[in-house]
């Protein structure tokens, strides 16, 4: 007598090919996260790179609403956006990034050396271990706006230039040149030697921005809101300013003492 062969388990089989189908529906369309991977997300990130062109493009995502808004541009800079859903972008940066459509993967920018600023305004921001991403962006866009030779960052306790910072910075991220360096304090020997009067923004300061002698080329340093300048900071300083606030409060958040600053200071030398 032939034994019959054990009934198939249909239901692991079936379970298995949900498992499958599951799994390539949630498969990102998106690239890993690395070291050498910018996000860029938003309107206004995404056209100023694909306008200004100064890293690779690798990828641009949109949705069917924004693809009208932002083809022409993609297509000059010789990409061909690829349709996306509003869900793979929010499972992508989350659902409070406020990304209008778009999203767009590139190369970082080309690291620049101290040696590398043009001086145009004569000015130049100097932050120390300013850490939030909205603050760094909120003065890189402040920074353009002002026309601002050239942003000094430390590499160790700053942000990375992309994602958030680069949505706060709203495109100037790809307009302002960025010099990060090791030594905050030594790159401000580096720049005195260049010329360079050094002015450090303190609300304590013993003189007041408005007052004070000023000349091109200047470099003003930002201390982070919890620290303030560090001391090594504070001493290669030529001069520690306040900006006179007429009223009761007398400092500010970070980035909106850069942005009156650089008014006071441009105003100023002309």
């Amino acid at each position: 007598m032939t034994r019959r062969p054990p009934p198939k388990d249909r239901s692991a089989h079936e379970r298995g090919r949900r498992a499958t189908v599951a799994q390539s529906e949630t498969r990102s369309p998106f690239r890993s996260a690395s070291h050498d991977l910018v996000t860029l997300y938003g309107a206004h990130p995404v056209r100023a790179a694909l306008i200004a062109r100064k890293r690779k493009l690798l990828t641009l995502y949109a949705t069917e609403t924004a693809l009208p808004r932002i083809n022409e541009l993609a297509q000059a800079a010789g990409l061909e956006p690829r349709l996306v859903d509003s869900r793979d972008l929010e499972r992508r940066l989350g659902p409070e990034a406020v990304h209008q459509g778009l999203l767009l993967e590139a190369r970082p920018l080309q690291e620049a050396d101290i040696s590398d600023i043009v001086s145009v305004s004569g000015v130049v921001l100097a932050l120390d271990q300013i850490t939030d991403p909205h603050n760094v962006g909120a003065i890189l866009r402040t920074a353009c706006a002002f026309n601002v030779d050239a942003v000094i960052v430390t590499e160790r306790h700053s942000p990375e230039f992309s994602g958030v910072l680069a949505k706060a910075a709203s495109g100037a991220l790809e307009f302002v040149t960025i010099v990060s360096v090791v030594n905050l304090a030594r790159a401000l020997d580096d720049l005195a030697a260049r010329g360079y009067a050094r002015v450090g923004l303190d609300s304590d300061g013993a003189e007041s921005l408005s007052t004070i002698t000023l000349s091109k080329p200047l470099v003003l340093a930002l201390g982070a809101e919890d620290k303030g300048l560090r001391r090594l900071t504070r001493e290669r300083c030529d001069a520690v300013a306040r900006l006179d606030l007429p009223g009761p409060i007398k400092s500010l958040n970070v980035s909106n003492a850069c942005a009156a600053a650089l008014s006071v200071v441009t105003t100023r030398l002309g």
